[in-house]
């Protein structure tokens, strides 16, 4: 065990706890640089067994920031009067700007974030609606924004700044009634010797190996986090890639023995974690059983980037943020703080204007259930709590006929909120269908919110309903694929923006991607779809009613929507459509999804 001289000395304390709980941990082995497709370890959800509110926030909030901080934000995307497109935390790494160790750490000297204020941002964050803060402790550049003993690559001993940030932040969510946690990455460090992606030797020369990184600055660090800032809700480790079993045993014990009422993602690794963390930027289309979260950041990058202004207004932020919560999770929603310190103006104004809808509608996010549709609906998505329906209406129906299909438990009341009051809505059930006959002006500007209280538990069924008013994407996730490979994909249109997609691809001569649709009214339908491909490639549309389109489009090496044509469904009730690939390169063509609006609708 090596740790820096300037802990005799500083802390005696801390040196203390942190050398009391080095003792009793297990030796970890070496491990490899993360590659792109290990990011973020395996999927696991465990429920809370404590009997305490462990995990609480995590649970019923439903809603938290994510801040993404480091030397990376004083550089801001640009290194020697070039930009790096892309996100902005990973510009030292060999994938953009390839930034020497050398070269990389002096930048500390010139990292001086004077206009920081932790009030001000927690404040950003409560102002919000959300409930606590996740903040970089450490990224993989291996600086840390804390004032750690182990390493003297740190914000405190490394810049003119001099304060510790973190103490500040915990410190004002505390006294603003809000959660706080950090993010560490444990494997990747790219200034440490030994960690991965690092540098290959020690300053003496001698071969570096992960296991003295790991002992000397990754465990020391980690225990620094949970000793030294009072009660954590959250740890948050990153980008296991190759490392043992049993290093990130070791950690997961270290923090539930400091921190026993703080969650850990599953991105720690090998199957462990309290709850699970979905990909980077991935709203999931179908519910998702278990404790689990998606992350997902206000702009394109993490970090702040000088050119990046592609802010996410506030109708987007509260799509996203109900479409996670309608599919059962929990919205972890990042800003970078800019190279002084600061929230970005437009990313603290959309936030608190949504925010403030959240203070009008909270029982729609917080504490709220899944949707029994298992989906989201096409004018909007649906939240629960107990046997109430929380409508969260995006697109407002223009011919005042908002409607659910497949709705089986008998209505006690609907009614939509407005300056909040609640105004009756009349129902009006027809088969598997049930419509609400909406006012003609949305009751809200930014999504409007009706209630349907129901005589008893939501059943529902969860076939994608066809309504006479709106348009519908049938995403391939949720179609019978025959003759092709159904399979998700995941890919970055710029470096670590990523998307997502399950998609139909490989296609045989017989392949079919096929859906199970209820169409409330006959009649003509236009139809999209939505693929990539090479060349010129024609699709057949079929339904169940012997009802055929073809036409023949071009496609591209990105996803693009095409019209085909227009569909007729001769009745209403359950239908079968199917497209087909009839010709065109088979192997390129990726299909995801289909789209059909009715014709009097525009």
């Amino acid at each position: 065990m090596r740790f820096d001289e300037r802990m005799n000395f500083r802390h005696p304390l801390r040196f203390i706890v942190l050398l009391a709980a080095t003792l009793f941990t297990a030796p970890p082995a070496r491990a490899g640089e993360v590659p792109m497709n290990q990011m973020w370890g395996e999927s696991v959800a465990r429920p809370d067994s404590s009997g305490t509110n462990r995990g609480r926030l995590f649970r019923d909030g439903n809603y938290a920031m994510f801040i993404h901080w480091g030397l990376y934000s004083h550089l801001a995307g640009k290194w020697k009067d070039q930009t790096y497109y892309g996100i902005g935390e990973w510009i030292m790494n060999r994938r953009m700007a390839g930034i020497p160790v050398e070269e990389y750490k002096p930048v500390a000297k010139e990292f001086n974030p004077a206009a920081f204020d932790g009030r001000a941002i927690a404040q950003v964050a409560k102002d919000a609606g959300m409930k606590y803060i996740v903040i970089t402790a450490k990224h993989h550049e291996g600086f840390a924004m804390f004032d750690s003993e182990v390493d003297p690559f740190n914000i405190v001993d490394a810049t003119p700044f001099k304060r510790d940030p973190m103490k500040e932040l915990a410190r004002a969510c505390r006294e603003l009634g809000l959660g706080f946690g950090f993010y560490y990455s444990h494997n990747q460090d790219w200034t440490a010797p030994g960690g991965s992606g690092g540098p290959k030797t020690n300053a003496d020369g001698t071969p570096a190996t992960f296991e003295n990184y790991f002992r000397t600055k990754c465990v020391p660090q980690v225990k620094e986090l949970c000793t030294g800032y009072g009660p954590l809700e959250i740890v948050w480790f990153d980008t296991p890639g190759s490392m043992e079993k049993s290093q990130v045993h070791e950690l997961y014990n270290v923090v539930h023995q400091l921190q026993p009422g703080a969650l850990m993602c599953s991105r720690i690794g090998h199957g462990l974690g309290d709850y699970a963390s979905k990909g980077d930027m991935e709203v999931p289309l179908r519910n998702i059983e278990g404790l689990w979260e998606t992350c997902d950041t206000i702009n394109d990058s993490w970090a702040y980037a000088w050119y990046d202004q592609n802010w996410k207004e506030p109708k987007e932020i509260l799509h996203r943020l109900i479409a996670t919560v309608g599919r059962g999770g929990t919205y972890l929603f990042n800003v970078g703080l800019d190279g002084q310190g600061r929230v970005p103006g437009p990313a603290a104004s959309f936030l608190r204007d949504a925010g403030e809808w959240l203070r009008r509608y909270p029982e729609v996010v917080y504490a709220a259930g899944p949707s029994p549709w298992g989906h989201a609906l096409p004018w909007g998505d649906v939240t629960t709590q107990g046997d109430t329906l929380q409508l969260a209406v995006f697109d407002w129906p223009a011919d005042g006929r908002l409607i659910l299909p497949g709705l089986q438990t008998e209505i006690a009341s609907a009614t939509a909120l407005r300056g909040g009051k609640e105004v009756p809505v009349e129902v009006e059930r027809k088969g598997n269908w049930t419509t609400l006959k909406t006012p003609a002006a949305a009751p809200d500007p930014l999504v409007s919110v009706l209630k349907v209280r129901l005589k008893g538990p939501a059943k529902v069924d969860q076939t994608h309903g066809v309504p006479p008013n709106q348009s519908i994407e049938l995403p391939v996730e949720f179609a019978s694929v025959s003759g092709a490979e159904k399979k998700r994909l995941s890919w970055m249109e710029k470096f670590g923006e990523w998307k997502f997609a399950t998609q139909a691809g490989n296609w045989t001569t017989n392949g079919a991607a096929a859906w199970t649709v209820d169409v409330l009214e006959p009649g003509f339908y236009k139809t999209s779809l939505t693929y990539k491909g090479e060349g010129r490639v024609v699709w057949s549309i079929e339904t169940d009613e012997g009802v055929r389109l073809q036409n023949q489009q071009g496609s591209g090496p990105v996803y693009h929507t095409w019209p085909f044509g227009l569909l007729e469904f001769k009745t209403s009730g359950r239908h079968k459509v199917t497209v087909s690939l009839v010709d065109g390169n088979r192997e390129k063509a990726s299909l995801e999804t289909l789209r059909l609006t009715a014709l009097n609708q525009e």
